[in-house]
């Protein structure tokens, strides 16, 4: 982990390991101090703390979720006392997309002769996943510490005349999904509506949704874009990201009047301009995304993580590559 000043009041820190649960966070340096995402685990959260506390003299004040998703919420509850922030859908999803309960049950899993014996036979890709996680990450520990106030399109903090907008752009990444926005000093924190140098993941929402909060993101015109995962850009890393989403549905439309099937698309299609991003093999998670949309599916239709990870695990064997997730 690395701490790195974006702005004269904006911080980041960020996982260069840029692999699954590798989130970043964030912290704007006024008016008691604001900490965006709280990392994935505990000894993650408290050396952001630690990273943070060269800024900072005291625990802020705030803190703000950007969804759902555990590697950005694990880490609540090293605030205490603080007001944590979110959209209203986060704290009602968080007690299920969250739960770290599976989680730590497949890391333990992964650990036991008999059900690693199984998971190898049954899910390999779940198996493959937890050996990664394993290496840098321990679960225990964690309980849910929810958000203490919530809002529904917009909120808007004064830190000592200095105005940060959050901005509510879900369904996008996953139903929570919430941008911050620091005009004054050109600086968006992009939560996971931005992935960077790393194949991104999409579980709730849709394409044409997706871009166009990459295009609504554009337009704010940030000097600065603080992403969910990788390293810090400007409008670049917003470009970028549609760019593989365009690429991406439009292979996947290919494929499906072919009549493939979402894992045999992905198998043929090509990484192109992106094979050099971590993880390229997620490729998967965005072609099965465009089938639902051409199947006319919901948008938030559940997933099988261990399949989903099987399904990785199978392109990357497919396409001759170590896997990554």
């Amino acid at each position: 982990m690395k701490l790195q000043q974006v702005s004269d009041n904006c911080f980041a820190v960020l996982n260069e390991k840029n692999r699954v649960c590798d989130a970043n966070s964030g912290l704007i340096n006024l008016g008691g101090g604001v900490v965006i995402d709280t990392q994935s685990d505990l000894a993650h959260g408290r050396q952001m703390v630690e990273l943070f506390g060269k800024v900072w003299r005291a625990m802020p004040k705030r803190v703000v979720n950007t969804h759902e998703d555990g590697d950005h919420v694990w880490g609540n509850q090293l605030f205490e006392g603080a007001e944590i922030i979110a959209h209203r859908t986060v704290k009602e999803l968080m007690p299920e997309v969250a739960d770290p309960e599976e989680t730590q049950q497949l890391l333990k899993g992964a650990d036991r002769f008999l059900t690693r014996m199984l998971l190898k036979a049954l899910h390999p890709g779940a198996l493959a996943v937890a050996d990664q996680l394993k290496q840098d990450y321990d679960f225990d520990g964690i309980h849910l510490v929810l958000p203490t106030t919530v809002f529904e399109e917009r909120h808007v903090l004064d830190l000592d005349g200095t105005q940060v907008h959050l901005i509510y752009v879900g369904p996008c990444h996953q139903i929570g999904d919430t941008i911050i926005h620091v005009p004054k000093e050109k600086v968006v924190f992009a939560g996971d509506v931005i992935f960077r140098e790393c194949t991104p993941m999409g579980w709730n929402g849709t394409y044409e949704k997706w871009i166009k909060v990459l295009d609504l993101i554009i337009a704010l015109d940030p000097d600065v874009i603080v992403p969910g995962h990788g390293p810090v850009c400007g409008i670049e890393g917003a470009l970028e990201m549609k760019a593989y989403l365009e690429y991406v549905r439009e292979e996947s439309k290919r494929c499906f009047g072919q009549g493939l099937n979402a894992l045999e698309a992905s198998k043929k299609i090509d990484f192109g301009p992106y094979g050099g991003w971590r993880a390229p093999a997620r490729l998967y998670m965005n072609v099965e995304r465009a089938y639902r949309e051409f199947r006319h599916e919901a948008a938030d239709a559940p997933w099988d993580h261990a399949k989903v990870f099987d399904a990785v695990l199978a392109v990357a064997k497919a396409k001759g590559i170590a896997v990554e997730f």
